[in-house]
């Protein structure tokens, strides 16, 4: 069993300076001292259930179903063995698969890389538009066109420009051998942005066919657009900023989505409020899509995305300003959406998993969640309403970027790292 001792460093500080005062003034104190301080190490140490092969304390807490703050304890898990598969990936930031078993896998400098029965080719995919690859930027999200056999696209998103204007973009093309041919840009946030952060980026196809993705509000103060904050832009549903959008698979707006026909909404807006989304993954058992959004200091979110519905950003939410300011003070309103899970302090979470497979039966059902800043992969137990009942952690030690179910029904994980890895996850015993 895990044990971990609950005193905060400023405790353990006070607790040595009063431990030496009793030791100047008698042994008699002395020995008494220390017969507390062992009484109260045994009573002020909870015990945690020892799953991880890494002994860690965890780096959050969070609460579940609910936007108030919870303590409840983050337990760790065993049931599995990290084989690293692929390095001296840079920086990667997603994967898919082809039906023959390859893998794609982004480098954010603007690589499309592949790797065939565990070897990672040494020449990196020819036709790779050009990127704005600076801070958050680059080359991001890559997904496989449910029909890649009979029409072979795969689609791409990714931050253009320079600086001073830029934006997010999806383009497809064909995968021809190693080559990617008749690229084509479909779609585009509607305004340029300055700065080099939020560009969000994770692509979900939908049963009927249609894709679903998220884009960042822009970026955090003091980056302005039109005399104010551009993270108010997630609550202008005449822009893109902030949102999650739908589309054809050539980039058309499907008639159906929730503003198709307003005439003050960009109709290709599926929800908004969101402040930037990078993690996103479909439900294949009840059709849903859910999500994992960062908050600024503390406040990250897992929601359940739902059509035409708002996500508050920045109206109402648990984050703080980096400063330590507030950035509202509500943390919840009616008809808006509340999160199914907020993590203070922030876990920054990128990539996110449904996992259906069946090498971890005893996972079936659960989310897995990426974290930048925990290092670590947290597995979501949900009922069957979609509430979150249970949480626990994977440890990596490394920045998870991004976290998938490959089609042999293990994980997969990308380590955001100069050196960055594949990591595959087994059963113990293989």
């Amino acid at each position: 069993m895990f044990q971990y001792n609950l005193f905060s460093q400023p405790e353990e500080k006070i607790f040595d300076a009063v431990y030496c005062v009793i030791i100047r003034e008698s042994t008699i104190l002395f020995r008494t001292a220390m017969a507390i301080a062992l009484l109260g190490s045994i009573s002020c140490t909870t015990k945690v259930q020892l799953e991880s092969p890494t002994t860690a304390e965890p780096e959050s807490k969070s609460n579940l179903n609910s936007s108030g703050s919870n303590e409840q304890n983050i337990a760790f898990i065993s049931e599995f063995q990290k084989i690293t598969v692929v390095e001296k990936l840079e920086h990667p930031w997603s994967m898919a698969w082809l039906p023959d078993g390859a893998m794609l896998i982004t480098e954010r400098p603007g690589r499309l890389r592949i790797v065939r029965d565990g070897i990672l080719d040494p020449t990196p995919i020819a036709g790779v538009p050009q990127v704005f690859a600076v801070s958050q930027g680059g080359l991001l999200d890559v997904s496989v066109h449910p029909r890649f056999a009979e029409n072979r696209w795969i689609y791409l998103t990714y931050s253009h420009g320079d600086r001073s204007a830029n934006r997010t973009r999806i383009a497809r093309a064909r995968l021809e051998k190693n080559t990617l041919e008749d690229l084509k840009v479909i779609f585009e946030v509607s305004q340029a942005k300055p700065g080099a952060q939020h560009f969000g980026s994770r692509i979900v196809w939908l049963p009927d066919g249609t894709l679903v993705m998220s884009i960042g509000d822009g970026g955090n103060p003091p980056i302005e657009f039109n005399g104010e904050f551009i993270r108010q832009q997630a609550q202008n549903r005449n822009s893109h900023l902030g949102k999650v959008i739908r589309l054809n698979e050539d980039g058309s707006i499907p008639s159906n989505n929730p503003f198709a026909t307003s005439t003050d909404v960009k109709p290709a807006v599926w929800s908004y409020g969101h402040r930037n989304i990078q993690g996103m993954t479909l439900d294949p058992t009840r059709n849903r899509v859910w999500a994992t959004e960062h908050g600024s200091r503390g406040g990250d979110e897992l929601n359940l995305i739902e059509e035409g519905e708002n996500y508050g950003w920045p109206v109402v939410t648990h984050s703080r300003e980096y400063s330590g300011g507030m950035i509202s003070p509500e943390k919840s309103r009616p008809g808006l959406i509340d999160p199914k899970v907020i993590w203070t302090p922030s876990i920054a979470p990128s990539g996110l998993a449904f996992y259906n497979g069946d090498r971890f039966p005893q996972w079936r059902g659960n989310l897995f969640a990426g974290g930048l800043v925990s290092q670590d992969i947290r597995r979501l137990e949900l009922d069957e309403a979609g509430n979150v009942i249970g949480q626990h952690s994977i440890p990596v030690g490394q920045r998870v970027r991004d976290v998938r179910q490959g089609p042999d029904g293990l994980l997969y994980v990308l380590s955001d790292e100069p050196n960055g890895q594949l990591i595959r996850l087994e059963p113990v015993g293989g």
